[in-house]
């Protein structure tokens, strides 16, 4: 992943502070994160939740859209893709925020465990939402419909109560608005030659919540990520065969999975049939019941009325500069969580910090047109790598590059060193032992350094 675009960091530099009116759009983690910081910086702020409760996609549903691939866009949506087994990947030290520890010892944990299930997450979500008085910020059950420029340059919001109908919408007005809707409710669905004849059933994981309904059939996942793999262990418990799908596997013979005898992994669908048959490009086929897309989302901002000055083009949101901030509209409409492979929460943290504090004033950004060449660069960067449009937002390699960036324009401390090792110790763990990273590790020392820290924030 290029990363020369994070340029050396322009130092804060005095100035008057200004309080201004500030709409956020959503209360799952970027927005508790947002409102927070905003707050701090003595910002008055509005935070529009459509749910009725903070957490965002951590708000587990047992409920699944009536359309399981979400290609319906009248479709009823469903703002969670959580599964009901769903554990974090990453140990809870490293995921929190900052100066808010997710620590067993910080708080009476009802789920204990290093890498929780995702009740606890939400849980710790509650409680920093309580700590720092943010509901009180909250409106509950009110979707954002549009949000636009006005003549005056500044942000009209209109707004509607959930299951209000045509009860009419209000309207109100902003010195300007802060995106934190996230991107996991729009589902991306892999491209498939013969889909259309091929008889079986389909669905985005997305919409997966158990395994019991796919007892005794044939289910093939295409993806792998974390969820990905997940999910095909979950459903191996029940599945007559479960096949893995995924464009970094290995051409050749498919390879049966560690401790599954009914598990294999391929590399990507050539083709699927009237017969039910699907076939890999390894050369295998299988005749199958059930396909399961468990790719990436696709970003998706219904509300924005932008006229082209902000586009989503192969799943880039762009042009925005450090992936925050569209330069013809900053500092006065902001992205927050829009990278992804990365450690979340200290992250959302940090681009809410950094946002506060320019649209108080006390951080100043480059002019638009210095904004303008350092995405255009980053994108000719990524060309000349060979880097495709659609891992623009992707943080792989560069996130605590990225993060330390951030520290350093609002003032902050880097990130810790041991949630930096943390992370790239849990990564090698998930890879060599998929089956029990998450219940043996051997990190004590760092998870001692990060109790040490926490005692210090406490």
């Amino acid at each position: 992943m290029p990363s020369s675009y994070l340029s050396p960091p322009l130092p804060p530099r005095p100035r008057p502070l200004r309080r201004l009116h500030l709409a956020v759009v959503g209360a799952g983690p970027a927005g508790l994160a947002a409102a927070r910081e905003l707050r701090r910086e003595g910002h008055g702020v509005v935070v529009f939740e459509r749910g009725t409760s903070v957490g965002g996609t951590w708000v587990y549903s047992p409920a699944a859209e009536p359309d399981p691939l979400g290609l319906d866009p009248s479709r009823p949506l469903v703002y969670t893709s959580l599964y009901a087994s769903l554990r974090t990947n990453l140990p809870r030290e490293s995921m929190g925020f900052l100066d808010y520890p997710f620590s067993s010892a910080a708080a009476a944990a009802a789920d204990p465990r290093r890498f929780p299930g995702h009740q606890e997450v939400l849980r710790y979500l509650e409680r920093f939402a309580r700590q720092f008085d943010l509901c009180e910020l909250v409106r509950f059950g009110t979707e954002v419909v549009r949000v636009e420029r006005d003549e005056g340059g500044g942000w009209e919001v209109r707004s509607r109560r959930v299951g209000n109908g045509d009860g009419g919408d209000e309207r109100e007005f902003y010195d300007g608005v802060v995106v934190c809707n996230g991107h996991y409710t729009e589902p991306r669905i892999a491209e498939i030659p013969g889909i259309d004849a091929w008889p079986g059933r389909q669905l985005h994981s997305h919409n997966y919540r158990v395994p019991e309904p796919f007892v005794d059939q044939v289910v093939v996942i295409i993806g792998s990520s974390a969820s990905a793999v997940d999910i095909s262990r979950d459903i191996a418990r029940f599945a007559k065969e479960v096949h893995i799908a995924s464009r970094s596997a290995a051409t050749g013979t498919p390879m049966k999975q560690p401790g599954y005898d009914t598990m294999w992994l391929h590399s990507m669908i050539k083709s699927t049939h009237k017969d039910g048959t699907v076939v890999f490009e390894d050369g295998s086929s299988v005749k199958v019941d059930v396909i399961m897309h468990s790719i990436r989302y696709k970003y998706h901002f219904p509300f924005l009325e932008m006229n082209g000055i902000v586009t989503v083009d192969d799943n880039r949101v762009g042009p925005l500069y450090k992936h925050v901030f569209p330069p013809e509209l900053a500092p006065f409409l902001s992205f927050i969580g829009i990278p992804w492979k990365v450690i979340p929460f200290p992250m959302l943290e940090l681009q809410s910090k950094w946002v506060a504090g320019i649209l108080s004033g006390r951080i100043e950004l480059p002019t638009k047109e210095e904004m303008l060449a350092d995405v255009n660069a980053f994108y000719l960067e990524m060309e000349v790598a060979g880097w495709p449009k659609r891992y623009t937002h992707n943080f792989a390699n560069i996130q605590f590059e990225y993060d330390d960036w951030l520290a350093n324009q609002c003032g902050c401390p880097p990130v810790e060193e041991w949630r930096k090792q943390m992370y790239a110790a849990t990564g090698k763990n998930r890879v060599s032992r998929p089956e029990n990273y998450r219940d043996v590790w051997d990190d004590d020392d760092l998870v001692a350094q990060a109790n040490e820290d926490f005692q210090k924030i406490l």
